[in-house]
């Protein structure tokens, strides 16, 4: 049985070996506008809703699951949006490797996988290892938000954050009751309040460079 051919997506998604080098955000966008990152975008309601929202801001959302990514790129290029792209493949390759230091204006990670097993826990994203490719990434006076419905998780991602140097914690926006269905953060916030569990929010403002 044939396969069905995979539709074209570019720019929306691209693969990162199908990237380059390096993304120079001038290039990558068309613009000169600020870059902020949403670093594991799923299904994408934060990336989408943002960049309506901000169309002096552009977006790069990092997927490692492609069919997650290409289902978000599906409906950025739907509304033909100019300022929102994913990239599908390890984010840590992209913030490494890819992209000059200090170059985006926030990072925003939202619930990530809190690989319950014991076992599976040297999986989990926030280790101090990435609190310290997010001070390379961010620019000075940017920030880190990053939420999570696990409150052993949290409290791991917000003692990691808080022990970064060049991070200062600050108080994150409270809760606020959404006008609609799709008034959410995330898809996955959306589920989590309606089956009436807490949402814990963190956020980190990078600290100007030395010198």
């Amino acid at each position: 049985m044939q396969t069905a051919p995979v539709k074209p997506l570019k720019p929306w998604f691209q693969v990162i070996d199908d990237v380059g080098d390096s993304i120079v955000w001038s290039e990558f966008f068309g613009n000169e506008n600020p870059v902020e990152l949403d670093i594991g975008c799923g299904r994408g309601l934060f990336l989408f809703t943002a960049a309506q929202k901000n169309p002096d801001i552009n977006y790069l959302g990092l997927e490692i699951d492609y069919r997650e990514g290409r289902r978000t790129a599906e409906r950025l290029k739907k509304k033909q949006m100019q300022n929102a792209r994913v990239i599908g493949g390890d984010c840590n390759v992209v913030l490494t490797k890819m992209i000059e230091k200090h170059s985006v204006s926030a990072a925003h990670v939202y619930f990530p996988d809190p690989w319950w097993k014991k076992r599976h826990h040297k999986r989990r994203l926030f280790t101090q290892e990435f609190t310290g490719i997010l001070s390379d990434v961010v620019q000075p006076n940017g920030h880190v938000h990053s939420w999570s419905d696990v409150a052993e998780y949290f409290d791991i991602i917000r003692s990691l954050m808080d022990a970064q140097p060049n991070f200062n914690a600050l108080t994150a926006a409270p809760e606020r009751d959404p006008a609609d269905d799709m008034d959410y953060q995330t898809s996955f916030e959306r589920k989590k309040r309606k089956l009436g569990l807490p949402i814990y929010r963190g956020l980190w403002q990078r600290k100007t460079l030395a010198g």
